[in-house]
């Protein structure tokens, strides 16, 4: 039955000036960007920096990379909560077409002349942008996307085969930076860690050993090692001078869990103690007697974790930020809006930044209250 409404005003039943290309242009943009994923999200910290607004780059699903003004994020929101209560969409500083393929882990390369942004990707790829190219973008967004070149491009080895037959290039899953002897790491699709010289873009070091492929890595520079987590289950600590593995660390050793995976590995800043997240909860040794401190068996596979002093930050697949002590004891859950978070990272001033599904990022502060709550435009825009 017609409604009064209608009747009223029969021109709003007139379909002729439908245009059915834009809405299913208009459906599919939105459901690429409700199933956009951030991988990770990172503050940009520089002592020397004049500007005192808060910076932050993400590595997307879409391959693409962005960088953020915390300040314009934050009045972005504002002014969105006053029509709707869904996350604001925010624009970019700026945005570039970093990988073909899934961008999964970016990291800064403290480098006080010219501070890198490095990313890793599907592609196999680890690439290295100049930060200040993406801090202050003068080229309007709707032409960024392939407008930077990267100052340094590295790729991944292949494998011969029978016949001279060459494998596919591996993914690079994660990254990690070593400032003692200016080197990045990357934990990659065959199995192997690989570090690059920054300086030569060449590889110095190849870490062989896991039996399946490798999600995370981090650097002990203190000790010369590298640790790296893998879908074998085991965490391994390497030598970072001869490529020996010297210690092979089991996270998860009930039998219930035979096939649990490290997802993500992290050392305090004493570099006294390793965090393992895997398939199943969170593991904590101390390095320096080689024994395990607390198993804790968790609702979700936990995804990323790191060090805030003596505790621990932990996110994973389900929308909440963990904080726990060194001894296994949860201090406090806060719910964030990722259904599933991939990334967290903290600024010297105690902010906690997580990313994950859905393309959003929510920024808490360090009492807890969310600062700002958003999701990116991406290069399909």
């Amino acid at each position: 039955m017609a409604t009064a409404a209608a009747l009223s005003h029969p021109a709003s039943m007139d379909a002729r000036g439908w245009d059915e290309a834009s809405y299913r242009r208009g459906i599919l943009r939105a459901r690429d960007l409700s199933s956009r994923t951030l991988f990770r999200a990172v503050f940009f910290e520089n002592s020397d920096d004049p500007d005192p607004d808060v910076l932050l780059a993400a590595a997307s699903s879409d391959g693409s990379l962005s960088s953020f003004s915390l300040s314009s994020c934050i009045s972005a929101v504002s002014a969105a909560s006053q029509v709707e209560t869904a996350a604001a969409l925010v624009d970019p500083v700026c945005i570039v077409q970093a990988h073909r393929g899934p961008a999964y882990d970016v990291r800064f390369y403290p480098d006080p002349q010219q501070p890198l942004l490095f990313s890793c990707g599907d592609d196999g790829r680890i690439r290295g942008w100049r930060w200040h190219e993406m801090q202050s973008c003068l080229v309007p967004l709707s032409l960024q996307g392939d407008h930077l070149e990267p100052a340094l491009d590295l790729v991944n080895p292949q494998h011969e085969g029978p016949w001279g037959a060459r494998s596919p290039i591996p993914e690079n899953n994660a990254i990690a930076i070593n400032k003692q002897d200016g080197s990045i790491l990357a934990a990659a699709g065959d199995a192997c860690a690989y570090c690059w010289d920054v300086e030569t873009g060449k590889c110095k070091i190849k870490f062989k050993g896991h039996a399946d492929y490798l999600h995370s890595v981090a650097v002990r520079e203190s000790n010369h090692q590298v640790i790296t987590g893998s879908e074998d289950g085991t965490a391994r600590i390497w030598d970072c001078r001869s490529g020996k593995c010297t210690q092979v660390i089991h996270p998860v050793k009930s039998k219930a869990f035979d096939s649990s995976w490290v997802s993500c590995v992290a050392i305090d800043a004493s570099e006294s103690w390793l965090a393992c997240g895997t398939s199943s909860g969170i593991s904590v040794w101390s390095l320096l007697s080689n024994e395990c401190i607390f198993n804790l068996d968790c609702h979700a596979p936990v995804q990323d974790l790191l060090f805030d002093k003596n505790q621990i930050l932990a996110v994973g697949a389900e929308p909440v930020l963990s904080r726990l002590t060194i001894n296994g004891t949860v201090l406090s859950q806060i719910k964030c809006a990722p259904q599933s978070a991939f990334s967290v990272s903290m600024h010297s001033s105690g902010m906690a930044t997580v990313a994950g599904y859905g393309g959003l990022v929510d920024v808490i502060s360090e009492v807890g209250s969310h600062l700002c709550t958003f999701r990116s435009w991406g290069l399909d825009k």
